[in-house]
């Protein structure tokens, strides 16, 4: 059995004010056409499909299309699950209409999907948390334990802990055990899919991604993969976008990436979807297939800029954030030559060079009694090696004080 391991689409997210609909477009087309190419069987999405919670048209359109094309118009399951990021409201609304074209939406954790049946597969079993799959070309099925994103509090609850102040990790271990040795023998594929923020005992905790709304507050709801139970061949997980195995070569747990770069911590990443073949009772191969589209991210510092224009003329199909290091102010005609040499600079950090010590400057007194014009050049002349701020900045100073 092929399976296709996705996450983290964030459908309508922005890249501050620059929109990467049309990127997410050209990239959810190319998970199809590898979903096609490898004849997957089944694909697992494993959260955060929006990047909020009340998303555009324009991406909720792109969703339902995509898992729509993904499934085959019901010929291959697409199981998705929300995320952090996602309304487990909206998730789930579709879902009686979604079961119709193969796709299964899971909003909540613990959700008991009804049982049904279509042409080329069918759901023979299910309970909370918990589906088993029968596909038309296997003679075993896939057993699925899936756990959508919700805090801690609410996790507990869904899971109906009865001792609240017993660890998440411990709640979660009780839960997905006790559901694994009820319905997972050795005669079928068992997976587990989920949106959580998990580490291997004893590794260091990986960086959440920059502008992700953060999963965990300190250390009191780390979660570990050893919890997860022995019968589980593969953990398709969400949430850290940076590909990453944080189980075992025989027993996978895997962060499968997001579908683009999505903050410039992520500059230089690639970004790939996984290939799980399982079979029952054996180890499961695994291998990335990389992902082409989108605009690549990049960090680049200059100190001349005529050499920042040149470089950016010269790569126009990315985003950028870029740093200028002089000993002078930016002035507004250098600024205009950037932005005119390419429409892809996000940020455009100013930064100047800092020669002279503390002790070369030494503390002189403050005349808090001055004209607040004349004490704001006072302010900007002891930060930039006593340079006069200049007309344009004034300007801006007075439009703020008026």
């Amino acid at each position: 059995m092929k399976i296709l391991h996705t996450a983290d689409w964030h459908l309508g997210k922005r890249l501050e004010n620059f929109s990467r609909l049309e990127e997410q477009k050209l990239v959810m087309k190319e998970l199809v056409d590898i979903a096609n190419a490898e004849q997957v069987d089944l694909v697992l999405v494993a959260g955060d499909l929006f990047d909020n919670f009340n998303p555009s048209t324009e991406a909720v359109e792109l969703f339902y299309k995509t898992l729509k094309q993904l499934s085959d118009n019901g010929k291959r399951p697409v199981i998705a699950i929300a995320g952090n990021h996602d309304s487990p409201d909206r998730i789930d609304a579709p879902d009686p209409l979604a079961r119709e074209c193969g796709i299964i939406l899971v909003g909540h954790p613990n959700a008991e999907v009804p049982c049904f049946e279509l042409d080329a597969f069918r759901v023979s079993k299910s309970d909370k948390g918990f589906i088993e799959l029968t596909l038309r070309n296997f003679d075993y099925p896939v057993r699925i334990l899936h756990t959508a994103y919700a805090n801690e509090i609410r996790l507990k609850e869904y899971l109906g802990a009865e001792n609240k102040e017993l660890a998440l990790n411990q709640i979660l271990k009780n839960n997905w055990e006790a559901v694994a040795e009820e319905y997972c023998d050795d005669k079928g594929v068992n997976l587990l899919t989920a949106h959580l923020f998990m580490m291997k005992k004893g590794m260091p905790k990986p960086e959440e991604p920059e502008g992700e709304k953060p999963i965990m507050i300190g250390n009191a709801d780390l979660i570990y993969s050893e919890i997860i139970p022995q019968q589980i061949q593969y953990s398709a997980l969400g949430h850290l976008h940076n590909y990453q195995n944080i189980g075992t070569v025989e027993k996978p747990v895997v962060y499968s990436s997001s579908s683009l770069c999505y903050s410039f911590s992520e500059a230089g990443q690639n970004k790939s979807v996984t290939i799980i073949q399982a079979r029952p009772n054996e180890n499961v191969s695994i291998r990335q297939i990389n992902l082409t589209q989108g605009k690549p991210l990049v960090r680049k510092k200059f100190d001349d800029i005529e050499e920042a224009v040149s470089w950016l003329t010269n790569h126009p199909d990315c985003l950028v954030e870029l740093t200028l290091e002089s000993d002078t102010f930016l002035k507004a005609e250098d600024r205009k030559r950037l932005y005119q040499a390419h429409s892809g600079i996000i940020h455009l950090i100013p930064k100047l060079r800092r020669e002279h010590t503390d002790s070369e400057n030494p503390v002189k007194s403050i005349d808090l009694n001055q004209d607040i014009q004349d004490l704001f050049k006072d302010y900007f002349k002891s930060k930039n090696k006593n340079q006069e701020p200049n007309e344009e900045l004034i300007n801006i100073f007075r439009e703020i004080v008026d």
